[in-house]
């Protein structure tokens, strides 16, 4: 069944050899033994991909599921013993993840060194349905009830520019003045595409923005708006070196923004996992005496 869900995930005979440490024909072997034995179908083939068929996707189901209780189980037995150890599979943004949790995670093994930490680094969240990762760093608010999330740190969306852009194009006072500026916009998640939320009491402005610079890479933007192409939305955690030396500048700050807090996800099966449990309170504690140090400003990074 892990085999199966692996070569389900990977998508491939030749990437399912490289996680196994075997060949690709010895996987596919295999396949074609579990196949024999079941006297069904699992999974379509072609040149370089594989896909599942109906029977595949029923066996996948189930067994994820069986998988999860076992791990339940084991994590349940040996949640006592004084040292996480094993796989620990840790998922994060693009731009924050390079930044922050890779740091946090180099410190962290050098506390845990029975552990070994798997980091991917994606522009969205991987599927509840994908057993790829044991915890996911993201921003906003949690998407599912049927996981657990832990809050590390708010974090707040912000609009700014270079000085010298507002200098030549003016600065906005109010959300539809955005309209007549040159926007960089983000495309990330789930979020709707060029139209941006700014709310002042109870009131929301959903305005649709001009973005003659797009891009799904958040660091990108920023660099666009440290060159002066327009006006940019983006996490205080990303931008506060920039505000605080003066080489962007905030707009419209009475105005606020989608909630951007950042939380540690992970299944509701992984709440007895010492290794999650021990990595998520080693992310909270570094986030909160980031936050005390910061005595309520942007922490700098």
């Amino acid at each position: 069944m892990a085999f199966f869900s692996l070569l389900a995930r990977v998508g491939s005979f030749s990437m399912a050899a490289r996680e196994l440490n075997v060949t690709p024909p010895a996987v596919s072997k295999r396949l074609a033994q579990m196949e024999g034995r079941l006297g069904v179908l699992l999974m379509n083939r072609t040149t370089r991909r594989v896909g599942l068929t109906p029977e595949g996707e029923t066996y996948l189901l189930h067994a994820r599921r069986i998988l999860a209780e076992i791990d339940y189980l084991e994590e349940l037995l040996s949640s006592s013993a004084a040292a996480p150890k094993g796989l620990l599979r840790v998922n994060a943004t693009l731009g924050f993840g390079r930044t922050h949790i890779a740091p946090l995670i180099s410190s962290f093994l050098a506390l845990h060194p029975q552990l070994q930490v798997q980091l991917q680094l994606s522009v969205d969240p991987p599927p509840l349905t994908d057993d790829a990762f044991d915890v996911c760093v993201r921003f906003g608010e949690p998407p599912d009830a049927r996981i657990l999330a832990r809050h590390l740190a708010p974090n707040r969306r912000l609009l700014c520019a270079a000085p010298a852009y507002l200098a030549s194009h003016g600065i906005p006072r109010v959300p539809h003045d955005l309209m007549r500026h040159d926007c960089i916009g983000i495309r990330q998640g789930g979020e709707a595409y060029g139209t941006w939320r700014l709310s002042l009491g109870r009131q929301t402005h959903a305005v649709k923005v001009r973005d003659n610079l797009s891009t799904n890479d958040g660091e990108i933007a920023v660099n666009w708006a440290l060159d002066g192409r327009g006006i940019v939305m983006r996490a205080e955690w990303d931008i506060a070196r920039y505000l605080r030396s003066g080489r962007l500048r905030q707009v419209l700050e009475n105005y606020s923004t989608p909630s951007a807090d950042i939380h540690a996800v992970y299944p509701q099966r992984h709440q007895v996992s010492a290794r999650v449990r021990t990595f998520v309170d080693f992310l909270a504690a570094h986030f909160e005496k980031s936050a005390i140090r910061a005595e309520g400003l942007a922490p700098d990074w």
